[in-house]
């Protein structure tokens, strides 16, 4: 009996419009080609490289719905591929062989490196031709030297756990079905990402528990990767990133009081600039985690609080911020943060600190 072959939903027919050919005008097509699966050389594929600066718009007319989406994701994914590229350039398989890591490590971190390269050529080719689609950066991750790996490691999970939070945040902002769709099957690989990252380096359970932590406004998870972008150093064509920018100030905390983890006391600190507190109103902390928040005390005059102990330990992370209203039900509730508490590894809150 020959296979049986069912039409496509023709919703989704109409996604298929460009040529199955594998390579088009924004180049080789991810999923159509083994580029982004197993090419091992250590320049980066395509889109690096080959788009240095901004695309301009190529037609007139208004953007697209979700245009400023796409745009976000682009300018984020620059950032991604150049952590994981500047991984591939400066070490090697004797960095990680030399921490007691497999031997295979230094090719799965190519092979995420190529797999992000895909994600940026996916999120590049869903701009209208209408929008500026973004270029590439100068960035700072904080690892210079070839014996940095451990740290590379450590930042690993807070770039793929922050990719999850963001891309399962963007999909209530998706138009179309498809997007939706592309949105979280892209995050469903930056999960495994994940949980290679922690069974491979950290030797350690690499599941988060039932969920991962939904983060009611991604733009504002976009913009801590904004930390490693260096000031001045973006096209000044690009579009403004994070779009809208929901900046709020900054928020650390205490390593030697707290390692951010269920059940401990926790002492907030703002660096740059202090949010301006009432005389005589109640502030609250709020805990975000798996698909949860709660809502705890704050004291504004000595930055304490505590990390609520009905969390689950050790899984995934936790976002910390500062509200006016318990739950921080809007936006305008909140006042400082986000704040990351990495959970696993363990270590890590305090190897790195709260980002």
């Amino acid at each position: 009996m020959p296979p049986l072959i069912l039409p496509l939903a023709c919703a989704f027919v109409a996604t298929l419009a460009a040529p199955l050919t594998g390579e088009n005008s924004y180049g080789p097509i991810p999923g159509q080609t083994p580029l982004y699966n197993d090419y091992r050389g250590i320049s980066a594929p395509f889109p690096a490289g080959k788009v240095t600066g901004p695309t301009l718009p190529t037609a007139s007319g208004p953007p697209g719905p979700e245009d400023y989406l796409w745009q976000n994701l682009v300018a984020a994914e620059w950032t991604i591929l150049a952590f994981y590229q500047h991984a591939v350039e400066l070490f090697n398989i004797s960095s990680f062989t030399s921490l007691g890591l497999p031997i295979t490590t230094y090719g799965r971190i190519v092979e995420i490196r190529d797999n992000e390269a895909g994600h940026l050529n996916i999120f590049y080719r869903e701009i209208s031709n209408t929008s500026t689609k973004p270029g590439p950066c100068e960035y700072d991750f904080g690892f210079e030297h070839p014996l940095d790996p451990e740290f590379f490691l450590g930042e690993q999970v807070f770039i793929e756990l922050s990719s999850i939070s963001f891309l399962s945040g963007l999909v209530n902002q998706a138009v179309s079905p498809t997007s939706r769709s592309a949105l979280v099957v892209v995050g469903s690989v930056e999960t495994r990402h994940n949980a290679w990252a922690l069974t491979n380096s950290w030797g350690i359970d690499p599941f988060d528990g039932p969920a991962d932590a939904a983060y009611p406004w991604p733009e504002q998870i976009l913009g801590l990767t904004t930390r490693f972008i260096k000031n001045g150093s973006c096209p000044v064509a690009n579009p403004a990133y994070p779009y809208p920018n929901q900046e709020k100030p900054a928020m650390s905390f205490i390593t030697t009081v707290s390692s951010g983890h269920p059940g401990e006391a926790i002492q907030f600190t703002f660096p740059g600039h202090e949010p301006k507190w009432k005389h005589g109103k109640e502030y609250y902390a709020v805990f975000v985690h798996a698909i949860n928040n709660i809502t705890v005390p704050f004291d504004p005059k000595t930055g304490m609080s505590t990390v609520p102990a009905e969390f689950d330990s050790n899984r995934g992370l936790i976002y910390a911020l500062i509200v006016d209203q318990p739950g921080a039900p809007c936006l305008e509730s909140m006042l400082a943060g986000p704040l990351t508490l990495l959970q696993q590894p363990a270590a890590l809150t305090t190897v790195i600190g709260g980002i």
